[in-house]
């Protein structure tokens, strides 16, 4: 009898779909809700903009009972139009698309601002989607250019990308975990321009990151400060976490999903190691809650009485789907990425017609700086619909 091989992807995804699960999700129904809400959250940033400051132009949260609206120079920024976006894959309307473009052009600008790492968050989420779902030869070309201006932060001393230009007081040459989600962009640089440079800046800064920013425990610290001039590590600290030593939940989210995306591209067996590790680090945490969506640091000390962070619960849940398809404990992930779906598909949903048009509720920005604590915001939003079709997809598939 002939032998068949199976690859390591094989073998996840036959894991995957002999795995039962109980926890199915509704995603008929979540996107009418992501649907209706958006059409209201359209409705209010045209209320709440303002002719003084036509700047500000992306639904960024709630604060003080108001739609914050952002400019494009903001992190965050990019997430609105990729939730048009993740609408338009999911309804294939012509509604849907124009309105996503229509946001997505205000984000070109920001290709050539090199002064923030945040070139994943803004393009790739933004104008990488439109190329993704359009083919759009221009956008295609903001994406390279984006790229460029990411590498000009890349310090060969260092091994990895300047985070922030700010706070200088506190770091001389800071880099977050939150980084990681940005190398997207320079591998996806490489593969539509042959240019192996961008991919050669990810691996390094992954590498680095994976070396410096990780405990035993494989829990992340959020800032790690770097001697620019020779790469020497000068501290491992925090600022949206609890404390230096604390494991910040959005932080612990973003190392999971990067290193599984890192994987995609390279198919190197330490990135796959990596996020399984960090997964592990998460689901066996005795700090997390039974609905997988935990509280804002892992160690903040009031638990239970600590606000939630749907944002991280959604990334986590977003990456899951993701390394399910890559490792031999594919099922398990698959599972804990269809409770974390059901739970914010439940309970963590706005009201229809509520929260100015935000899909979900819940989620923490800065605890430590009383910013944006207990709130709506769109990069929560964003990943909730990435995740719902990934699920979709895996229904399909499978």
């Amino acid at each position: 009898m002939k032998k068949v091989k199976y690859s390591i992807i094989t073998i996840a995804l036959l894991a995957v779909q002999t795995t039962v699960s109980a926890q199915s999700v509704n995603v008929k129904k979540a996107f009418q809700h992501a649907a209706t809400q958006t059409q209201l959250m359209l409705t209010e940033v045209e209320k709440s903009a303002n002719p003084a400051k036509p700047e500000l132009i992306s639904p960024r949260t709630i604060e003080n009972g108001n739609l914050k609206l952002v400019a494009t120079r903001d992190w965050t920024s990019g997430f609105f139009p990729g939730v048009l976006w993740y609408l338009d894959e999911y309804y294939k309307t012509d509604q849907w698309k124009s309105t996503a473009q229509k946001f997505t052009t205000y984000m070109e600008k920001e290709k050539t601002n090199g002064t923030t790492h945040d070139m994943g968050f803004k393009v790739f989420c933004s104008v990488g989607n439109a190329f993704r779902l359009t083919g759009n030869a221009h956008d295609k070309e903001v994406i390279i250019e984006a790229a460029k201006t990411l590498s000009t932060r890349f310090n060969p001393k260092t091994g990895v990308i300047l985070s922030w230009d700010h706070s200088r007081d506190k770091w001389v040459n800071p880099v977050i975990i939150d980084n990681m989600m940005n190398l997207e962009l320079l591998f996806e640089a490489t593969k539509l321009t042959g240019d192996s440079s961008f991919y050669k800046i990810a691996v390094s800064h992954a590498n680095t990151t994976m070396k410096n920013h990780f405990r035993p425990d494989f829990s992340s610290y959020h800032v790690v400060d770097y001697d620019p001039k020779t790469g020497e590590v000068l501290k491992k600290t925090t600022h949206q976490g609890y404390s230096n030593s604390s494991a910040w939940a959005r932080g612990q989210a973003w190392g999971l999903y990067g290193y599984t995306m890192c994987y995609r591209y390279t198919k190197n067996p330490a990135y796959l190691k990596q996020a399984e590790n960090i997964a592990k680090f998460i689901f066996n945490n005795p700090n997390m809650p039974k609905d997988l969506v935990p509280y804002w640091d892992f160690n903040a000390p009031q638990i239970p009485n600590e606000p939630r962070d749907a944002s991280a619960a959604a990334v986590i849940a977003s990456g899951l789907y993701e390394l399910s398809k890559y490792s031999k404990q594919g099922g398990d992930y698959y599972k804990k990425a269809n409770q974390i779906l059901n739970s914010l598909s439940t309970a963590y949903i706005a009201p229809i017609g509520t929260a100015k048009g935000f899909i979900l509720l819940h989620s923490t920005g800065s605890k430590p700086s009383n910013s944006e604590v207990d709130v709506p915001l769109n990069y929560a939003d964003y990943y909730y619909l990435e995740a719902l079709l990934r699920y979709k997809n895996y229904k399909t598939i499978n």
